[in-house]
């Protein structure tokens, strides 16, 4: 028993050293066929520059294969670090193609607002330019020109709401008839009955038609004029939009809502409590020409369009 463990250990013996003996063969033979290599990359060249008519060395430098690997290397990398910083800092993104930001559309429609103003004060200007041109020029003249006098506005009205003498006659005799009529006094006023302000001051160019499929108005007004609620409510949407510019809706009590379009700015946000002829937004197309850029305005009741004409006067 002794005898075969002797065996088998010296077996063992002599498997491990010839095991190790290759495997430091083979470790030599790889070290040997790595050290041509690494001597040959590492070895230096020189690069001389010589003049032409004395060839005479002018510069020199030594490199090796390595060196000129480490050197391009770094070469790329710095320049690929430059590119990116000139990218990102700079607007050469924004020729790019697939690459944007998250605030672009903001920046656009910033930029197309004031580019919208800058025409309408341009117009406006144009326009005053013109005025003065025709009277410098006598074509016209400036009393033909009339401004809108509210207190001469206020005394014509008042005119118009006097009573005459046959008006006055009969309502007197009217309210001796009944005054002492209990059947005339109504204990329930009418909810229905709204006293609605009249949105903004203009003349009306399209009126109310279902069969286009126009709900509302356009109204030709003066440059910056104030948009006024037709009722106390509140307001539940202000944006701007492509199609209309800035809108803005105010939903009043018995589920009256409406709708003005075509703003040039608001001065209420969503959730402000507005009051009956309270201002909420500016509006005023300095050409007026165009449909599609004048005041729009739309009046709903529980989801169906009512003609503005039939309840305000404009």
């Amino acid at each position: 028993m002794a005898y075969e463990s002797f065996c088998l250990y010296t077996e063992f013996r002599y498997f491990c050293t010839q095991f190790g003996s290759q495997k430091h063969d083979a470790m030599k033979k790889k070290t040997n066929k790595l050290a041509p290599f690494i001597q040959k990359i590492r070895f230096k060249y020189r690069v001389s520059i010589l003049n032409e008519n004395t060839l005479e060395e002018s510069w020199h430098v030594r490199l090796s294969r390595f060196s000129v690997f480490m050197f391009g290397s770094t070469l790329i990398f710095v320049t690929f670090i430059l590119l990116t910083i000139l990218i990102f800092t700079t607007p050469i993104s924004r020729y790019l193609p697939g690459y944007g930001e998250s605030g672009n559309r903001s920046k656009i429609i910033q930029e197309s607002m004031r580019a919208d103003s800058m025409v309408q004060q341009i117009e406006m200007q144009k326009g005053y330019m013109g005025i003065i041109k025709e009277i410098i020029t006598g074509k016209l003249k400036p009393d033909s020109i009339q401004s809108l006098d509210s207190v001469q506005l206020r005394e014509k009205a008042h005119n118009l709401l006097e009573k005459s003498k046959h008006e006055k006659e009969f309502v007197g005799k009217f309210e001796e008839e009944e005054k002492y009529n209990l059947a005339s006094i109504d204990s329930k006023p009418n909810e229905n009955m709204y006293v609605f302000f009249r949105p903004t001051r203009g003349v009306i160019s399209s009126s109310f038609n279902l069969t286009d499929q126009q709900y509302g108005i356009y109204l030709i007004t003066s440059p910056n004029e104030s948009v006024m609620s037709v009722l106390g409510g509140t307001v539940v949407y202000a944006a701007f939009t492509f199609d209309f510019g800035w809108v803005i809706q105010v939903q009043h009590e018995n589920n009256y809502l409406s709708i003005y379009k075509n703003n040039t700015r608001l001065l209420k946000a969503v959730g402000d409590e507005v009051k009956a002829g309270e201002s909420i937004a500016i509006t005023g197309d300095a050409s007026g020409k165009k449909a599609g850029s004048q005041f729009y305005f739309e009046l709903w009741k529980q989801g169906k369009p009512i003609n503005p004409e039939e309840v305000i006067i404009f």
